[in-house]
């Protein structure tokens, strides 16, 4: 484990704040300047299908790590288990795509979760440690197996880039999120899925101290170099202006926890009722449904039983580039359903992510007339997913040339929300 003390946490926000470039760049000039000439840095960002304001902060940092004469400055991206990004997306991403003459990195690597040879092994939470790190929802041990590039004596210093919002496996995504799954091997990528699932979708989503947090910021004190967190908390208006309301950096357990004190009452809005109808209108962000289901996660509390939430996306054209064959081949269920798939099936059991997820998109369950185990909602794509891939993963299926917003926005038991997924809608306070 790590021996280097924890940096001190500076910055500052607020839901009302709108930080100007020149306030990130002080913020990032402050929470930089433990790291002197001769350094070597990596960078952590997010891919394409988290929107933050990487693009403004990574080129400050590269500056200033340029002054600094630093030996070495890379960037590794956190795609989980998503595909890559090509190498303008990546461009784009850090800020560099229209040729500024701001120093870039040396190089931006892909993660690759699945392969053996680019990772390594840090350590391990034994079974006694996971036990208590989770409430007793997992009790075996688990492998600390990250990327390659954050084995000892590679890098100095980490440094975190990515946003706070509302997440359903972790409570909140941000600081040690990126770590885990963001650049894990396969072992706490599915276990981190499959304890947010076991947790509960309504007990995580939104919530700081949650059972995975825990896990994974046991899991980060893993990591040999210093880390610092960059945790910003972001909106857009309705003129796509991407807008900072707060930036907290340094330690990665205590910026987190301001940037998500931040986000708690930017990104989780309250209706004080439930609605028999919900549309989604899908994100950009999200061109497939392993990342879409933002859309059920951050909607489905706010559905009443029985009732229907209508995902408008015509750019989502995939269930999962990468776990699409055995999403398919399940389909998706309430989370009682999905544990007796798992016990019946040694496939699911080593693919514990898309269990979580087949859990996850269902949302949540109840027992039917006959006592089975049903959705407590039922969900329809409106997307460029045909109706047999629909009905194969047990989801309705609308054409989505054939949607009309008008036919919804004015039904008062019907809510159109407006990209959907990013925000996260609930009846009442926790």
């Amino acid at each position: 484990m790590s021996t280097k003390p924890a940096p001190s946490t500076i910055g500052h926000g607020s839901p009302e704040a709108d930080l100007l470039p020149h306030e990130l760049h002080a913020i990032l000039e402050q929470a930089l300047l433990t790291i002197g000439p001769d350094a070597r840095v990596l960078a952590i960002i997010s891919d394409k299908t988290r929107d933050d304001n990487t693009d403004i902060l990574f080129p400050f940092a590269a500056e200033i790590l340029a002054a600094r004469n630093v030996a070495q400055f890379d960037a590794l991206v956190a795609q989980g288990t998503h595909m890559p990004m090509t190498e303008a997306e990546k461009r784009v991403k850090i800020g560099l795509s229209d040729g500024q003459a701001v120093p870039g990195p040396d190089h931006i690597y892909d993660h690759q979760w699945n392969s053996p040879e680019e990772l390594v092994t840090l350590g391990e939470l034994s079974a006694d440690r996971v036990t208590e790190l989770t409430d007793g929802l997992i009790t075996n041990a688990v492998t600390v197996n990250l990327n390659r590039l954050l084995g000892p004596g590679i890098y100095d210093t980490v440094l975190v880039f990515g946003a706070t919002v509302p997440h359903e496996v972790a409570g909140f995504a941000g600081g040690a999120k990126y770590f885990f799954p963001g650049v894990a091997g396969p072992d706490l990528t599915h276990a981190t899925h499959w304890l947010g699932a076991l947790a509960s979708i309504e007990n995580v989503i939104g919530r700081v101290e949650t059972p995975t947090r825990h896990m994974i910021e046991a899991a980060a004190d893993f990591v040999p170099a210093r880390i610092i967190s960059l945790n910003s908390v972001v909106t857009r208006d309705e003129d796509n202006r991407l807008r900072t309301h707060a930036l907290f950096a340094g330690d990665i357990r205590e910026a987190f926890r301001r940037a998500a004190e931040v986000s708690r009452q930017v990104h989780i809005r309250y209706t004080g009722r439930k609605y028999k109808r919900v549309v989604a209108l899908l994100d950009e962000h999200y061109d497939e449904l392993w990342v879409g289901g933002k859309a059920s996660y951050k909607l489905g509390g706010i559905i009443a039983d029985g009732g229907e939430l209508i995902i408008y996306a015509p750019h989502l054209r995939a269930i999962s580039e990468t776990h699409g064959l055995l999403i398919e081949k399940y389909g998706y269920a309430p989370l009682d359903r999905v544990r007796e798939m798992v016990a019946l099936s040694t496939e699911l059991q080593a693919n514990l992510a898309v269990a979580a997820h087949l859990a996850h998109v269902s949302y949540a369950g109840q027992r039917d007339e006959n006592g089975r185990v049903v959705p407590r909602f039922r969900i329809t794509m409106a997307s460029a997913l045909d109706q047999s891939t629909c009905e194969r993963v047990n989801l309705g299926f609308m054409d989505h040339r054939e949607f009309r917003r008008e036919d919804y926005e004015y039904d008062p038991d019907t809510l159109v929300v407006e990209r959907a997924g990013r925000d996260l809608y609930l009846v009442e306070p926790h």
